[in-house]
């Protein structure tokens, strides 16, 4: 799908809204939800192949910048100006659960929804809706499977496009008979477990299903989201763009996290990327108390348009875009796909690197100047390649820059106060020499090519004392996922980055700052 801006109003013929007020809106992309979950635990956790009985390396003598609001300041783009260009990056950032959780994989699912496609571009024809976006909220919220359920329960979202009981008869008029709904499905569950399911009682069972509960039914259920979007613009001053933000968060939510951030009805973007806890702390609390992905829903959408895009006009591009999204716990080679991006095979790789400056050293003073420090145990196994531990302590340019920036960003947030949590880089670049020693040593090292032998990966790991702090960091990780700046995941022992290359022009005035390379 080419880049475009953010949805925006547009003149349409209007229904009458209903009468009755909105109850809330909770439908769950079954299937698909990814909890984005708050960092809590307290205590050291540490990755990669340190020793977590280790204290870190101190900074030497001397100080150096704390970069602390220019950091924040890179995190925070002005989407006025670049609308376009955010929306784009959004929905390549939270693009990776619509690969990894779809039942079946990305083509297989957008093959499924495809098959309705006639019936979509039917429905939003009769409703004055936009066919893509119909399409995107299928593939999100039921992956295109009539019969889906957030849970096992018919009170909740379920069917075509994830409607909650509640909402579809007190807000979209549907006629659901919410007893024989769950007698019917009952029987449903019961036939499926059997041995042998009898094909033909199943079909029957379906037919009485969507006959008692049109949610089940796929046109019902359009029609239904169509009404609800309409519904919605109404009253969000005719906005496509947050009308369809509200289909997962609810209309009273968005527009109390409007009124928090106290900018009047404006576009999605620039809501979004507005928020953050230091300049709108109301409104950042409000967004994370959400905690389930509403507030990146529109974005995802828009990754579900772009799939089916590319399925219909690249689907050997989709194909290839669906291994590189699953082939690890993170989505990080689709930022640095291992077949077209330089490794490091052997310490003679990293010396050269790091004398012409493709990886410069972890400088401990900088690090240490915004929060940041390094594991001593890192390198540890250098010495059995007869190298010193600190030829395992580099990075790439854009890298170094985001994690300085990730150390300056959580200072800033932090203010004034005492820090309150502890950030140390625990494993940074590795040759394939170093990576096979790891590997036959360390569980948690990844069987595949490592992102660490390219040298824009890391591991980092933190310490909290109180769950305020932990949220301040998520929300870091988050907005550069926004920025499609990282992928990245949360493991036993450590949060694994990696940067993408374009961290070193977004991010090198941190770098600069910080008077670090060359």
């Amino acid at each position: 799908m080419p880049d475009r801006a953010p949805r925006s109003a547009r003149p349409r013929r209007r229904r009458a809204a209903p009468a009755r007020r909105q109850p809330p809106w909770l439908p769950i992309a079954a299937g698909l939800a990814v909890l984005l979950l708050v960092i809590v635990a307290v205590g050291l956790l540490t990755g990669g192949d340190d020793d977590p009985t280790e204290r870190a390396v101190p900074a030497d003598p001397g100080s150096t910048t704390a970069l602390d609001r220019q950091a924040l300041a890179a995190l925070r783009p002005d989407p006025r100006k670049h609308a376009a260009d955010l929306t784009r990056r959004a929905e390549a950032g939270f693009a990776n659960p619509l690969y990894r959780l779809v039942p079946g994989g990305a083509t297989l699912t957008a093959a499924r929804v495809s098959t309705y496609r006639k019936l979509i571009e039917d429905v939003a024809k009769k409703t004055d809706e936009d066919p893509d976006v119909l399409e995107g909220i299928v593939y999100l919220e039921s992956a295109g499977r009539p019969d889906a359920m957030a849970t096992g329960d018919v009170k909740d979202a379920v069917g075509f496009t994830q409607i909650v009981a509640g909402t579809g008869t007190d807000l979209l008029g549907m006629k659901i008979d919410l007893a024989e709904s769950a007698r019917l499905t009952k029987r449903l569950v019961r036939e499926a477990k059997r041995p042998k399911p009898n094909a033909a009682r199943m079909r029957r069972l379906k037919a009485a299903r969507v006959r008692a509960d049109p949610r089940f039914d796929p046109r019902s259920a359009l029609e239904a989201t169509a009404k609800y979007l309409d519904f919605a613009r109404g009253k969000l001053d005719d906005r496509d763009d947050l009308a369809v933000a509200s289909y997962h968060m609810g209309v009273g939510n968005l527009q109390n996290l409007l009124k928090a951030y106290g900018h009047g009805t404006i576009p999605y973007v620039e809501l979004y990327f507005g928020i953050d806890p230091l300049s709108s702390p109301k409104a950042a609390t409000m967004a994370a108390s959400l905690a389930d992905d509403s507030t990146s829903y529109l974005w995802r959408v828009g990754a579900a348009e772009r799939i089916m895009a590319l399925f219909r006009k690249d689907p050997d591009g989709l194909k290839r875009q669906a291994e590189l999204q699953t082939r690890k716990a993170s989505p990080e080679d689709v930022l640095h796909p291992v077949e077209t991006t330089k490794t490091y095979d052997e310490p003679s790789d990293l010396q050269a690197a790091e004398a012409s400056g493709e990886l410069v050293p972890l400088p401990r003073k900088a690090l240490r100047a915004n929060g940041l420090s390094i594991s001593p145990s890192m390198g540890e196994l250098a010495p059995k390649l007869d190298q010193r531990k600190t030829l395992y302590r580099a990075l790439r340019p854009g890298a170094l820059a985001g994690l300085l920036t990730i150390g300056g960003a959580m200072q800033a947030l932090n203010g004034d106060r005492k820090p309150a949590t502890r950030l140390i880089v625990t494993s940074t670049v590795r040759d394939k020499e170093y990576q096979s020693l790891l590997g036959a040593e360390n569980v948690q090292a990844t069987k595949a090519l490592s992102q660490h032998t390219t040298g824009w990966a890391m591991d980092i790991g933190r310490t909290y004392r109180s769950g305020a702090q932990a949220q301040l960091f998520q929300w870091i990780l988050t907005r550069m996922q926004a920025l499609d700046l990282i992928a990245w995941v949360r493991e036993p022992t450590a949060i694994h980055l990696t940067f993408s290359a374009a961290a070193e022009k977004e991010l090198g005035g941190v770098l600069r700052r910080a008077g670090v390379g060359r």
